[in-house]
């Protein structure tokens, strides 16, 4: 195998590690936005749980975040406006890639 050949399968593996980090720090900012959004609702314990895994799900309807904020938007029925939950959401961001770092 020649040296271009290593080259390119350890971008091609970067690019899929990278990929699969960026995944897993969406579903985690997901399940964090949708626990945030379950103690504003006052839901705890199981129902917060419960609730954070259909954010989590939500995301799987279309290609980027809009449809998560579609649904927390309305499940809370105005306690929180679109933009208040996109901040929230980029605030999370943060807190989820530090956890999954903290994990590895």
């Amino acid at each position: 195998m020649s040296t271009f050949d290593d080259r390119e399968n350890a971008f091609e593996n970067k690019f899929a590690h990278d990929a699969q980090m960026q995944f897993r720090a969406e579903a985690r900012r997901n399940k964090l936005l949708g626990l945030w959004a379950a103690d504003l609702m006052g839901k705890s314990g199981d129902d917060a749980a419960e609730y954070a895994k259909e954010v989590v799900k939500a995301d799987f309807e279309e290609a980027g975040h809009e449809d998560v904020v579609r649904k927390v938007s309305g499940d809370l029925g105005g306690k929180a406006s679109d933009d208040e939950i996109r901040a929230k959401m980029a605030e999370l961001m943060i807190v989820a890639k530090a956890q999954i770092m903290e994990e590895l």
